[in-house]
């Protein structure tokens, strides 16, 4: 009896995207000045972007597969300042519940959650006074097509829509701003287009090489992007 991947789609991007370092890094120094010392990170998955994390203070990396789990545990047993547990949103239960963050990482997951807002009051209820909520999502509805699809995304965002979501969920946006503009070609071409499931591999690896050029989208004035980063801060 074989153990089918419940989530396959999934699992081959986040693989991909392991080699994506420069991709990575570029994300990471983008979220980096809002980050605090005792940190949650929300959906880790294997540990892409937590490899950053885990030197600046007190981390707990979660996610909700326990295959995910186990290799974080393992990618990151050599740091006692590490912790790993299970959160499910909107659900939280166990140990987790009692802790307090001041910096929640959240990075591409709460488009996976059908009750987003019960996702953001869960993260409102984890953070501690002055806390931060570092989010980032999937920008663009006109972009939602077959890639979206096979993500397991419930929906794309726009700024006024995290707004409100955050207004309703006890937050106040303390800072807004699109993400990787020239990922927006391709993610329309793959997704509505060619309905493409799965992000390319040699796309990905093209795109990687090119990051350096595509940092510079900071200097664009008016610009948009694939993704949206959104900082929340209890209201």
């Amino acid at each position: 009896m074989t153990h089918e991947d419940p989530d396959p789609i999934g699992a081959a991007t986040l693989e991909r995207l392991a080699h994506a370092p420069r991709f990575n890094r570029w994300l990471f120094d983008r979220i980096a000045p809002w980050l605090g010392s005792r940190i949650l990170e929300i959906g880790a998955g294997i540990g892409n972007l937590s490899t950053f994390l885990v030197d600046r203070g007190d981390v707990v990396l979660t996610d909700t597969r326990p295959d995910y789990l186990a290799r974080l545990r393992q990618r990151f047993a050599g740091h006692p300042n590490v912790g790993v547990a299970r959160l499910y949103l909107p659900e939280l239960d166990g140990a987790l519940a009692t802790r307090r963050f001041d910096t929640i990482v959240c990075l591409n997951v709460l488009e996976h959650v059908e009750d987003d807002l019960g996702g953001l009051r869960v993260m409102h209820t984890l953070l501690a006074p002055g806390g931060r909520l570092v989010l980032l999502v999937p920008a663009l509805p006109v972009l939602f097509g077959s890639l979206d699809e096979a993500l397991g995304h419930y929906r794309r965002y726009t700024p006024p829509q995290l707004r409100e979501k955050f207004a309703a969920t006890g937050f106040a946006m303390a800072h807004v701003e699109y993400f990787n503009l020239a990922a927006i070609p391709g993610w329309w071409l793959a997704g509505r287009v060619l309905r493409r499931r799965l992000i390319p591999a040699a796309s990905l690896a093209l795109y990687d090489a090119l990051v350096p050029l595509f940092r510079l989208e900071r200097f664009v004035p008016a610009r948009v992007g694939q993704s949206l980063i959104a900082i929340g801060e209890p209201a």
